[in-house]
């Protein structure tokens, strides 16, 4: 019998692509650990459902990065001080948004060790509103409390032009470690070439942000500087993230091999 009459002889039955003469019986499969097949896998069996299909690369990138950021419950949490100060400045003063910023940061600390997330991240969670806060507070007005978050778009577009100026773009010294890449990656021509061009566009992206960030506080616009602040986190988690695929291309190492935890910039 032709490996073609042994499909058509059997056309509810799935073939091995390591025999394909001998087709496998669905129910008689087995999950890739050696065990017997999960529920989801029984399920999608009895309802006569197809497997499900390979997560794409992009796709898994996107989940990744989410992830890095603590998910959307980590989203949630480190924008909620920031959206209960504006939200409560807008309603009833500087005065009481101070108050409810602190207590949501203590509340955000709270979820941030619930979560077993490393304590360093919820100290640091309240370190940073304590110093906003007590910049708005000396100021005596709300659009003061953006104004050290302005630092880091500032730091992040002199390390750039630095180290693209250097020739050792400053993405390789953020994510050559993580991707496995070698040490002397900068005479490492595809990675150098992954480094500078993830570099350029951080560079322009870290340069927006600052720009928008100096026109919205110029215009006295507290709220459009939060969305701008929740915007580019994540906007720059997603950068961290695909120079994180395009460096493991470009060093030869698989795409979803895992990667150790690291949190990505913020500029």
């Amino acid at each position: 019998m032709t490996q073609h009459q042994a499909v058509a002889a059997h056309p509810t039955r799935h073939v091995d692509p390591v025999d394909p003469v001998h087709p496998v019986d669905p129910a008689r499969r087995v999950a890739p650990d050696g065990g017997p097949p999960g529920a989801s896998a029984t399920a999608r069996r009895v309802l006569g459902l197809p497997d499900p299909v390979e997560e794409s690369v992009a796709r898994a990138a996107a989940r990744r990065t989410v992830e890095r950021v603590g998910g959307p419950v980590g989203l949630a949490v480190a924008s909620a001080p920031t959206v209960t100060f504006v939200a409560t400045d807008a309603a009833a003063g500087l005065g009481p948004a101070l108050l409810a910023l602190g207590v949501t940061a203590a509340a955000a600390s709270g979820v941030r060790l619930a979560r077993r997330e490393p304590p360093g991240a919820a100290v640091a969670g309240l370190v940073v509103a304590a110093v906003c806060a007590g910049v708005a507070a000396l100021a005596g007005e709300a659009r003061a409390f953006f104004l050290p978050s302005m630092a880091l778009p500032v730091v992040f577009v002199l390390a750039y032009v630095v180290s693209l100026a250097a020739g050792r773009p400053l993405t390789g010294f953020m994510v050559n470690r993580l991707v496995g890449g070698p040490r002397d990656w900068a005479r490492h021509r595809a990675l150098r070439r992954v480094y500078t061009l993830t570099s350029v566009v951080g560079l322009a992206m870290a340069a927006a942000n600052l720009a928008v960030r100096v026109a919205f506080y110029r215009a006295d616009e507290p709220a459009a500087l939060a969305v701008v602040q929740v915007v580019a986190t994540s906007l720059f988690a997603v950068h961290f993230a695909v120079t994180l695929v395009a460096a493991r291309r470009a060093a030869g190492r698989p795409v979803d091999a895992p990667v150790p935890p690291a949190r990505a910039p913020r500029g």
